[in-house]
């Protein structure tokens, strides 16, 4: 296994993994600009409201896009064991 191939890996690695965390990263950036809009509009200095519709957010967009998120994951790993023979030698 040479050097070219292990970077080359770990770039598909990386943008891997920020393609299957845009989703939720974006919604949860989203509510909380929103949230923050809210709270400088009214003067409301609540923690908790700044935590828990970004928390609610979060996991909303993972309820959406999850099946796409570990089909993308699955089949990036399926293509790194299938090819790994041929890679390795």
């Amino acid at each position: 296994m040479s050097g070219d191939l292990v970077i080359q890996l770990g770039q598909e690695a990386l943008m891997i993994v920020l393609l299957v965390s845009a989703p939720m990263l974006g919604l949860g950036l989203t509510v909380g600009l929103m949230v923050s809009v809210f709270q400088a509009t009214t003067s409301i200095q609540e923690q908790t409201l700044a935590f828990i519709p970004k928390i609610i957010a979060v996991f909303v967009a993972i309820l959406i896009f999850g099946p796409w998120m570990l089909s993308v994951m699955v089949e990036f790993f399926t293509g790194i064991f299938v090819n790994l023979p041929m890679r390795i030698s």
